[in-house]
């Protein structure tokens, strides 16, 4: 007799992404909704909490509606609510938390709060049924670099953290250096194929080091060096940028794996999962190891509720008896997935 399947909600509102999802043990996505936020803080070049916060407080509900209209269901047809408890930015976090904790009283469901980490880092999972515990994770997005082996839901074992800057925010703030706009990941992956990739000299920070570590703090100010120059095109900046980011980050993959030994698998996710050059390079790179390769769809890959709704189903598969959280869990600003990390030098113990 299998194990029963469960149908869990998921919010997330971590950052500038409000979205709602139902999904279901058997790994399907009966209905979700992404409201995101791009025109709002476009103006300021960046996410502004406050105007994240509010976005979330006015979109949340409807968008709850909407997604429980979309798959026929009512609230006592689901079996847990999971939301987002951290890390992010605790504004909408709250808001998030807050209606679940709604949610989850008046329909008599668990709450489930996850990790926004762990929503990722299980998110490939979702789409790959084929995907076994353990595997090496890579997580890149605007607010993380860690490399992790995975060992199974909830045990994590951090291997390598960025000690200045994730590399999402690297993107975004070479997109603003280019006059790209906002969000900059996507812009500076399109006019990088315009432009050669070997054009612009700029480092490779913490290519050979010993520590495993990342670093993109250099990166970005010599890709600000090299614009205010007026000696190379935006167009090879932006691909030499690219192609600087992807060696840095295989580099320091081979120096986790030499570290720590094989693992049958290599995992990506975040945001920046969703480059289509960084996800090749990794592609060859775990070929090149005799590693397999797994990576959510592109629309898993940025913030989205339904990887917060199937880590909650991750959850109930090894407790079916989880009684859920306590309604008093309070929102948290950071939340490691590994709380027992050596702490490494520079800011990369934020993470």
């Amino acid at each position: 007799m299998g194990a029963p399947t469960h149908t869990v909600l998921g919010i997330e509102s971590s950052c500038d992404e409000t979205a709602i999802a139902l999904v279901t043990s058997d790994r399907e996505i009966l209905a979700q909704r992404i409201a995101s936020q791009e025109a709002e803080h476009a103006p300021y070049g960046g996410v502004v909490p406050e105007i994240a916060a509010r976005a979330h407080a006015e979109r949340l509900a409807p968008m709850l509606y909407a997604v429980m209209e979309d798959a026929g269901l009512g609230l006592d047809q689901i079996d847990a609510v999971a939301a987002t408890a951290g890390p992010g930015l605790i504004g909408g976090v709250m808001v998030g938390l807050v209606s679940a904790k709604a949610l989850a009283m008046a329909a008599d469901k668990p709450l489930i709060a996850v990790n926004h980490l762990e929503g990722h880092a299980l998110s490939p999972r979702l789409a790959d049924p084929a995907l076994g515990f353990p595997y090496l994770l890579l997580l890149v997005s605007g607010g993380h670099c860690q490399v992790l082996g995975v060992a199974g839901v909830g045990r994590y074992r951090r291997l390598a953290t960025t000690i200045d800057d994730a590399l999402g925010e690297a993107f975004d703030k070479t997109a603003k250096i280019l006059g790209l706009g906002y969000p900059g990941g996507p812009a500076v992956e399109k006019l990088a194929r315009e432009g050669d990739p070997h054009a612009v000299p700029l480092p490779r920070p913490m290519k050979g080091s010993s520590e495993p570590h990342f670093s993109f703090a250099g990166l970005k100010s010599a890709v600000l060096r090299a614009h205010d120059s007026g000696e190379y095109a935006s167009a090879d900046i932006a691909a030499s940028f690219q192609q600087a980011a992807v060696e840095c980050l295989l580099d320091r993959l081979d120096k986790v794996l030499s570290r720590e030994g094989e693992f049958p698998a290599l995992v990506v996710a975040g945001g920046v999962a969703a480059n289509a050059r960084v996800r090749g390079a990794l592609e060859t790179f775990a070929a090149s190891r005799g590693m397999t390769f797994s990576a959510p769809p592109m629309a898993l890959c940025t913030d989205n509720a339904a990887m917060i709704a199937w880590a909650g189903c991750e959850k109930l598969a090894i407790d079916p008896d989880f009684a859920g959280d306590p309604l008093d869990i309070k929102a948290r600003p950071r939340w490691p997935l590994d709380p027992e990390a050596e702490a490494v030098r520079g800011a990369g113990v934020k993470a």
